[in-house]
């Protein structure tokens, strides 16, 4: 209920918000497909009576419960606008029922004291029997629907949707679907039926709902929160009297909180597609309708000071206080651009449909602005890493977290193309890591560590792919280490760090680019010898190091004729690493942990932001140097 409560408490702001797109209270939006002109008088105008396509044809229209939820042959009209079945009395085939529920619920409503002059008029109109005579004179029946993207749909005669204009001098809105008189009219008439029940929302004795909307993810779902089917079966057999005791909730209630889904769902809602199904769909909302950020790829481009870092990093410094710094500037000037309060209310959902009728909520949590905006940027402290994104067309290292998408990318790839439920459990497991700081799963971890360090298994033209999946594993380790650990891992190169993990990656870092540079043009697009054992190189280091060092030796040759300068450097940094080990831990073949692949990438970007001048390695002092030598080649 309390997801139920949130949404109502949201309905208003989001009327003001969203005054064309929500849907009102007794009423829902459809696809009408003729508009019928008619005058004060009840006579048609054929002039004005056309043919709707695209946008024109959404139409808000007045509903009662049970029209709302028809399906099937049910017999359940909506009061004005609908299908010829229903309005048309000379239809050929003509169900005579149907015709009659229509016309008494229009008449009860045009005799009460909610009618107002275009209800008379249309009800004139229809008295008169002859709209399919009429719409067979002005078009060719059956029509055919254009929709909103220019497709041709052929509509059956008898399900041909109708909606109307009253037109009169005096009437400025000829409409009836934004007719607030009607709308108003509809509102206060349809109140005055249904039982009273307890309700749980509101705690008082009023109008309780007996069917709840559907159609919340979109025109075609079916799906429900809340089931109507309490009747039969055994759904609260030997638990209740009566269905109102299971889900006692006011009508008004249930059309706000509703309407209220349906319109955040359609606004902000993320959406990720299913195969045969509809979208597995997550929302977060602030209840006074302010705008958040998109939880699963959030927009950081007015965060120009960290993609700025890239290209002027110093991989000698720590630059993890400097990026804390500028993540807390940006948080509190988007707290102010979006007029948040520390204390403003914030829900977040999921949702997924366990079958065709019913919905699963998946997730739910209410928190306060103040601390979902400090879980994000938890978030994007504890998995702040170096990552390889396209901007303007060009790859650049940029610092920051991984967005959901991305790391769902970096854990599995194309294989979730096809893995709708591996889709929905790694998403299920991955967003409280996020909303609420909670650790990051070890599998998870480890997935994106073991593809990280697949090398092989990437093709020659897709580098930046290897490059973003590295970065993505990067991210994913460092936040794992800070939460399950309490151990923290710098956004720089860490000289002083002996942990035989981080050392072996170092290593095969500085033997990646040995190598890289030694080799020419023609052959600079194979993969190294680093590249091609990395996997090997994290099962059984120490022997496949020395395969690796052997391998390397034409490569220095080559570097020691032709760069003798960088080749002295490199074997110093080589010696250098080598005298940081701990006894034996050189020597022992035992498997590598995660660690390795943090100092590989440290010391690869160390590398791609430092030259040797005079034997000596030196920080780049152009950013243009710095661009080109991170082409995609490491």
């Amino acid at each position: 209920m309390n997801l139920i409560s949130a949404l109502a408490n949201s309905y208003e702001a989001l009327v003001e918000q969203y005054p064309e797109d929500i849907w009102l209270v007794s009423h829902v939006k459809k696809q009408a497909h003729i508009e019928v002109a008619v005058d004060l008088q009840g006579r048609l105008i054929p002039s004005l009576t056309k043919l709707l396509e695209g946008n024109e044809a959404k139409t808000l229209i007045p509903v009662t419960e049970s029209s709302a939820n028809r399906s099937g042959t049910k017999i359940a009209p909506h009061p004005l606008c609908e299908e010829l079945s229903y309005i048309a009395k000379d239809l050929p085939n003509l169900k005579q029922k149907k015709y009659d529920a229509y016309m008494k619920q229009l008449n009860d409503w045009c005799n009460s004291e909610y009618s107002t002059p275009k209800l008379l008029a249309i009800r004139s109109y229809l008295e008169k029997g002859t709209v399919f005579k009429d719409l067979s004179e002005l078009f060719e029946l059956p029509i055919k629907f254009r929709n909103e993207a220019g497709k041709n749909t052929p509509i059956k005669v008898d399900k041909t949707f109708i909606r109307w204009a009253v037109v009169a001098p005096k009437i400025l809105d000829t409409s009836t679907q934004s007719d607030k008189e009607i709308i108003e009219s509809w509102q206060g008439y349809e109140s005055r039926f249904g039982s009273s029940n307890f309700c749980f929302i509101t705690g008082e004795n009023t109008r309780c709902a007996t069917r709840h909307p559907r159609f919340l993810r979109s025109s075609g779902d079916g799906a429900k929160i809340i089931s109507s089917n309490d009747e039969d079966g055994f759904t609260y057999s030997g638990r209740f009297t009566n269905d109102m005791q299971a889900t006692g909730l006011s009508y008004f209630e249930s059309q706000k909180a509703h309407n209220a889904l349906r319109c955040l769902i359609e606004k902000q809602g993320i959406k990720i597609a299913q195969k045969k199904k509809e979208p597995l769909t997550y929302l977060a909302w602030a209840t006074k309708g302010q705008n958040l950020l998109d939880l699963f790829e959030p927009d950081f481009s007015d965060l120009n000071s960290l993609l700025e870092i890239a290209n002027n990093v110093d991989h000698s410094k720590d630059l993890g206080r400097f990026y804390a710094e500028k993540l807390r500037q940006y948080f509190q000037g988007f707290k102010v651009n979006s007029q948040l309060s520390d204390n403003d209310q914030i829900s977040l959902v999921g949702l997924d449909a366990a079958t065709k009728g019913r919905m699963g909520i998946l997730y739910y949590r209410e928190t306060i602005a103040k601390k979902l905006l400090a879980r994000l940027e938890q978030w994007q402290g504890d998995l702040g890493w170096q990552q390889r994104i396209k901007i303007n067309e060009q790859w650049q290292w940029v610092y920051g977290a991984p967005s959901l998408y991305r790391v769902l990318d970096g854990v599995y790839g194309d294989v979730l193309k096809s893995a709708d439920t591996l889709k929905k459990n790694l998403i299920t497991r991955l967003y409280p890591c996020i909303v609420e700081g909670k650790p990051i799963p070890k599998d998870i971890m480890e997935s994106a560590f073991h593809r990280a360090i697949n090398r092989v298994a990437y093709k020659s033209d897709q580098t930046w792919l290897w490059l973003q999946n590295l970065g993505i594993a990067c991210s994913l380790i460092k936040g794992f280490y800070t939460r399950n650990n309490k151990k923290e891992y710098l956004m720089a190169l860490q000289q002083d760090n002996t942990s035989r993990d981080y050392l072996f990656g170092r290593l095969l870092a500085v033997a990646n680019k040995v190598e890289k540079v030694a080799l020419s043009k023609s052959e600079a697009n194979r993969l190294t010898t680093a590249e091609r054992f990395m996997t090997q190189f994290v099962n059984r280091p120490a022997s496949t190091w020395l395969n690796i060092s052997n391998a390397l030796v034409p490569y220095q040759q080559r570097l020691f004729n032709n760069y003798q300068g960088y080749d002295n450097a490199t074997k110093a940094l080589f010696s250098q690493i080598h005298s940081m080990f701990k006894s034996d831990d050189f020597i022992s073949n035992q498997k590598l942990g995660p660690e390795f692949l943090l100092g590989f990438h440290n010391q690869m970007m160390w590398l791609e932001t430092n030259k040797v001048e005079k034997g000596q390695w030196v920080k780049e002092v152009s950013a243009e140097q710095t661009t080109e030598s991170q082409e995609e080649t490491v």
